[in-house]
């Protein structure tokens, strides 16, 4: 196997705007690259996109690889998978994450099956050890652990790629830290020129509509969720007005979404958003493991459920064991009078 001494991140961006999960994963990518003693880049396709060099650079990139070119202005997975696989052939980076976004989740596995190398998806964290093939009788040091739920959130796996490189992974938006912005931070950037062929310039894009999204679960500081507790849309209303009073949005489990409660956008957990706010109200939510990997960073966690051994008094800061119909009324009636 090569010595490979990088550690790559994938640049998203749409329009001049890096998408947050690629800073996000640029500051976790900085700690791995720390570890290995590995320079960090980023890898920026588009057009008309030099300026954001500077930005990726000022999040913890070393070098930034940029291929500008018109054809790349809009994403496509056969230029950009084209220019992408021409990289990491000829410079064989040892770790490769790209954001869980719909364009990464088209772009990793294509990279992946090309590479022939392994790629475990949604990770909800990253770190650096070692491993020991037992029937070889060798150690691995500096591999990558590649964290996620598993079975049906049933535990939690650490999945490892010892022989093949790179190791690939991809990561939902708001599972790491987005890292603080440093403009003085210094780096290289390396213009890439892009040598597409006709075949991957079969797909014309004709037009293109984008539907802005009308609840921001990500960026809220308080969010006020419900889950399986919740008997009717009634109850949602009250956590709506307590989402209201504080200032939130509202969020929801699973259960509560496929009980038609409550639309899809709203959905918290592994298999919808992750989130971090400073205050994060779970009424009626179990708490399996699926929805406390979306929300167990959060900075305070309430929760109400009238299981008194509801997993969600795991990792929750303040218990209330009751009715969310009983509760949520009188916590609304509170601060409704201390707004007077």
């Amino acid at each position: 196997m090569p010595d490979t001494q990088s550690v790559w991140v994938f640049i998203e961006q749409n329009e001049g705007k890096i998408a947050d999960v690629s800073l996000e994963l640029l500051g976790k990518a900085r700690e791995l690259a720390d570890a290995l003693h590995h320079e960090l880049t980023g890898v920026l396709c588009g057009h008309r996109v030099k300026e954001l060099a500077q930005t990726v650079i000022a999040h913890g990139a070393d070098r930034v690889l940029l291929a500008d070119h018109p054809e790349l202005e809009l994403y496509r997975t056969l230029p950009f998978a084209r220019v992408i696989l021409h990289l990491a052939r000829s410079r064989k980076p040892e770790i490769f994450l790209i954001g869980a976004t719909s364009n990464g989740r088209d772009l990793a596995p294509r990279i992946a099956s090309a590479l022939r190398c392994g790629l475990t998806a949604d990770c909800t964290d990253l770190q650096i050890g070692e491993y020991t093939d037992k029937r070889e009788n060798k150690t691995y040091p500096g591999l990558l652990y590649q964290i996620r739920p598993a079975f049906g959130g049933n535990l939690i796996a650490t999945i490892v790629n010892p022989r093949t490189r790179p190791q690939m992974a991809t990561v939902r938006e708001g599972v790491m830290h987005k890292p603080a912005a440093d403009p003085k931070r210094k780096g290289v950037i390396e213009e890439i020129k892009p040598d597409l062929e006709k075949g991957d310039l079969a797909l014309t894009i004709l037009s293109r509509s984008v539907k802005p999204s009308t609840v921001h679960l990500k960026d809220s500081p308080v969010i006020v969720a419900g889950g399986g507790g919740a008997d009717e849309a009634a109850d949602f209303q009250m956590l709506r007005d307590l989402a209201n009073l504080l200032g939130g949005e509202v969020g929801a489990s699973r259960a509560a979404v496929d009980a038609g409660l409550i639309s899809s956008e709203h959905q918290i957990g592994q298999t919808g958003v992750t989130v971090r706010p400073r205050l994060y109200v779970a009424a009626g939510i179990s708490g399996a493991i699926q929805h406390r990997a979306g929300m167990d960073q959060s900075s305070k966690i309430i929760a109400i459920n009238t299981d008194p051994d509801a997993p969600i008094f795991q990792v929750a800061h303040y218990k209330i064991v009751g009715d969310m119909a009983e509760v949520l009324p009188l916590i609304i009636q509170s601060l409704r009078e201390k707004a007077k």
